[in-house]
């Protein structure tokens, strides 16, 4: 065990963590049958259970040893919105030292949603965002990602069928964690969500992306592109002062090669800002001769910043000239507006009242 600030104390495990494999080589070591990991991993990830007490299949002895030397991570609700305009909830978590994070539930005729984060705050600093606000507190552990899909299907009481990584955070800043974690819903021994099911965001970390798709993994890559010119998307994302557009856009065509999977654009459309003609051209450049897909987002006003949305005809307008240009594109159906609905802003309303 390591010890925890120098005073000799155990510091307990991170069990939902473990992958299957792990939690089998934990259970050997301590003496245990290799059948205990299955009974935990039920447990924990199908079951979902919140504490060691709940697992009554399993010895009393062997509870309280897993008590003794395992933690199951803290995801606590603090406060449940659920939108009067569409089949929309937004959920509030307390993490274990007082970090809070914001995860989405949207119901769809295909299945339930959910939107989680895998940071809270983050250090990217695009423009136009609310969770870069105050900057990264820290990376999310594998079990906080976790669990966040699975408090929401406790407290819901309804199976959830597709994720997305889009929530406050950077999931390539958390590489190692955001890697576990979609190996472990996708796993059998848990939710066995399909990695087809499981899309994430990146604002375009060029090594990321060339890692991510060396994994093997079936995930949709979704890139926070907002601009088609270095220059106008350096104006909108910090990020690209570092990774230049053609850079982003190779390794994303390196990730459809290695993975087959079609690359979604993400788009958010600021009103005078980037839905200009010039801005349909640059997009048919970019997207023209890729196998891809384009997100239009209308961005959602952020108290902090001074971006406005443009009008739905001037989104539709810029839709169907993209279109005329044979770019296959769409816009994101607005969920969630009456609840706090773009990233951050639940977080920030708490951190603004001193709860955080």
């Amino acid at each position: 065990m390591f010890q925890k600030g120098g005073l000799g104390v155990p510091e307990k495990k991170d069990i939902c963590s473990l992958t299957y494999e792990e939690l089998v080589r934990e259970m050997e070591a301590a003496g245990e049958k290799k059948f205990r990991a299955g009974q935990i991993c039920q447990w924990l990830h199908v079951k979902l259970a919140d504490s060691f007490g709940e697992m009554t299949n399993l010895s009393v002895a062997l509870r309280e040893k897993l008590s003794r030397d395992y933690e199951i991570a803290r995801v606590d609700l603090v406060e449940r919105q659920i939108s009067k305009a569409d089949p929309t909830e937004k959920f509030l978590f307390e993490l274990a030292d007082g970090n809070m994070v914001e995860s989405v539930l949207m119901k769809y005729d295909y299945g339930n949603s959910v939107c989680i984060s895998s940071q809270a705050g983050c250090r990217m600093g695009c423009r136009f965002c609310a969770s870069t606000i105050g900057g990264l507190k820290r990376n999310l552990k594998t079990s906080e990602m976790l669990r966040q899909v699975y408090q929401i299907q406790k407290i819901t009481g309804e199976r959830v069928s597709n994720i997305v990584v889009m929530g406050t955070g950077e999931p390539l800043d958390n590489y190692d964690n955001f890697v576990r974690f979609v190996r472990m819903i996708s796993a059998p021994e848990g939710l066995h969500i399909s990695q087809r099911n499981i899309t994430a965001s990146t604002c375009g970390i060029v090594p990321g992306i060339y890692r991510l798709a060396d994994e093997g993994l079936q995930i949709t890559l979704a890139l926070s592109l907002h601009a088609g010119t270095q220059e106008k998307r350096k104006s909108l994302m910090p990020v690209a002062n570092t990774y230049e557009l053609k850079d982003v856009l190779a390794a994303c065509d390196a990730y459809f090669e290695k993975t087959g999977r079609r690359i979604t654009f993400e788009y958010s459309l600021v009103k005078g800002v980037n839905d200009t003609d010039e801005d349909v051209e640059d997009l048919t450049r970019i997207a023209g001769h890729r196998n891809c897909h384009i997100n239009l987002i209308p961005v959602n006003p952020v108290r902090e910043r001074s971006y406005q949305r443009p009008s739905r005809q001037n989104a539709l307008k810029f839709q169907n000239k993209l279109e005329k240009n044979g770019i296959n594109v769409t816009i994101r159906r607005e969920r969630g507006s009456d609840i706090d609905g773009a990233c951050g802003q639940l977080r920030r309303r708490y951190a603004d009242a001193g709860k955080e």
